[in-house]
């Protein structure tokens, strides 16, 4: 740890901080470099950067206590998942104790002892501690490690509750965190050179109490998707691309209690008889489970993450996934209750962009959103939102999309928001759509704005209900006022691709498209990128009179 910290510190405390503090630093047993801090009141400790005092150990919460620095002690306050031990034996759970200087303060396996004392003063923020990494070591040799350890675990400790997904006692981790200890020091001989006790230990708690390696991916925000391959290969998404990580579950028993631990408390059953879930994360990531037989190389988990804070427009502008113009036009057609559907590939944007434009509609109105899994964060009061269930173990209780539309006609909706359109369903939204709820909103999949008509034909045509073919298509060219392509490109940035006006049909039945906008690549540069703009095509929408006399669209503003 380097030497002094000042600055971005927390002025909040019950009384006037001492001159200065020194606190003392022992993790994993060994002494660390002192940290000193001059006339602040309170420093956050935990294994986040944020921190004021980072820490590299992975027993630690990311944010895991505030000390609080007072003439005569320290206040220790709890905020973490896995508790904080303070003196010889106290124990804190989400409170707060004060101590002496100088008594012990034990977070994970790091040691804090609190002194008066000088400090040097230093205005630049510390750079955090590298945590804790292993060597580059026989990973067969660490599985059969990890698999005595947790032998061992399970015979210190009645592990039946973990197993089974209720692992709500705060004390459970406490106490599992100990065990290991003693296990793994007990086994110090035999741990490989380069891979510390401790991060051994935060492996082994993390797959014995929560997901394994997929606590640090989930925690990490840069991090939009996580696909185990099997217990060996995990792969995430980074900013668009696809890598492998180093982080690896000890063998495919440890993703099945995962997997276990996720679907349980849903009231969901996964096994050989039915091998295929979909679930959602307390967080609102959406996560599909797939285990043997279906998947050959063992059990697969894919999840795609909630954002705990929703895009706005202007971020989507910002990260040049669409032109202002473009961001102005599309809230314009929502709030002038045009029907939008929004088309593109998996992993393109679809939901976020939904998310943002639903975000347009007007306060006052009665929204009712349905999708399979709930991922809509919309801010509106008026807002009724609708899940998708499956059937249940008996093969029973299912409510499909489907049915959750024509439910929510008779619910007085102002607006209807469907997350995905992939079934009959888009008869029943066309209708909707036809029949006095505009300015509703959906996405499907499809590649081009001429896919995703095609495509809406043929999930209206799922509906069973034998109308021909000019029928449905008339009712998608007067339903559905535009269509919005969205795309991951090459690079793995994610545009809206082109902006569509549909117009009617011509003659030959043919829906007639009017493009409004569109994203004309050039090439890709140096570094990659790729390399394009953002157009307006010259045609103007033929509701451009009705924005004008709403007040959406100045009548001499250019349409750019």
């Amino acid at each position: 740890m380097s030497g002094v910290v000042a600055a971005k510190v927390s002025m909040v405390g019950p009384a006037p901080a001492p001159q200065a503090v020194r606190i003392q630093i022992k993790y994993d047993g060994r002494p660390l470099e002192a940290q000193s801090f001059s006339g602040v009141a309170q420093v956050t400790v935990g294994r986040d950067a944020s921190c004021n005092l980072p820490l590299g150990d992975l027993t630690v919460s990311r944010r895991h206590a505030l000390l609080s620095f007072e003439q005569d002690g320290v206040r220790v306050e709890d905020i973490s998942t896995n508790g904080t031990f303070v003196g010889d034996s106290g124990y804190l759970q989400k409170a707060a104790r004060r101590v002496r200087y100088g008594e012990r303060i034990r977070v994970g396996n790091t040691e804090l002892h609190v002194h008066l004392g000088a400090a040097v003063s230093c205005a630049a923020t510390p750079t955090p501690p590298p945590q804790p990494i292993a060597a580059v070591v026989c990973a067969d040799e660490i599985d059969a490690l990890r698999r005595e350890i947790h032998r061992e675990l399970l015979a210190h400790l009645d592990m039946t509750a973990i197993d089974k997904g209720s692992a709500d006692d705060p004390t459970l981790r406490p106490r599992v965190l100990a065990a290991l200890r003693r296990i793994v020091e007990g086994m110090s001989e035999r741990i490989p050179a380069g891979l510390s006790q401790a991060t051994l230990v935060g492996q082994m708690a993390d797959e014995a109490l929560g997901l394994g390696p997929l606590e640090a991916l989930l925690a990490d925000p840069a991090v939009s998707e996580i696909m185990v391959l099997d217990s060996h290969h995990i792969y995430v998404e980074r900013s668009g691309k696809i890598g492998l990580t180093d982080c690896r579950f000890t063998d495919d028993e440890r993703v099945r209690a995962a997997i276990e631990r996720i679907v349980t408390p849903l009231g969901r059953r996964i096994d050989e008889s039915s091998p295929l879930v979909d679930a959602r994360l307390a967080n609102g990531s959406r996560v599909n489970v797939v285990i043997r037989p279906i998947a050959l190389r063992g059990s697969c988990i894919t999840i795609r993450k909630f954002s705990s804070k929703p895009f706005a427009l202007a971020d989507l502008c910002e990260r040049g996934a669409l032109s202002d113009a473009m961001g102005r036009f599309l809230v314009n057609s929502v709030k002038a209750k045009k029907n939008i559907v929004i088309a593109g590939g998996t992993g393109s944007g679809k939901t976020t962009l939904l998310n943002v434009l639903s975000g347009a509609i007007p306060e006052q109105e009665r929204i009712v959103t349905i999708e399979d899994a709930a991922e809509l964060q919309l801010a509106q009061p008026h807002v009724v939102s609708l899940e998708a269930r499956p059937e249940n173990m008996e093969g029973k209780g299912e409510i499909s999309i489907r049915a959750l539309v024509k439910n929510a006609l008779r619910m007085r909706p102002d607006r209807i928001v469907v997350g995905e359109c992939r079934g009959g369903e888009a008869l029943d939204m066309l209708q909707a759509m036809n029949t006095g709820h505009d300015g509703s909103l959906t996405t499907t999949h499809a590649n081009s704005p001429a896919e995703a008509l095609s495509r809406l034909e043929t999930l209206a045509l799922m509906a069973g209900v034998g109308l021909p073919q000019r029928a449905i298509r008339e009712q998608i060219s007067k339903s559905v006022h535009l269509l919005v392509q969205q795309s991951r490109l090459s690079d793995g940035s994610r545009k809206v691709t082109a902006i569509v006006e549909i117009v009617g049909l011509d003659e030959r039945d043919q829906f007639l498209l009017r493009p409004i906008f569109q994203y004309v690549r050039r090439g890709t540069s140096l570094d990659g990128k790729a390399d394009g703009e953002f157009l307006a095509t010259g045609y103007l929408p033929s509701y451009l009179p009705e924005l004008i006399v709403k007040g959406l669209f100045g009548a001499d503003e250019a349409f750019l």
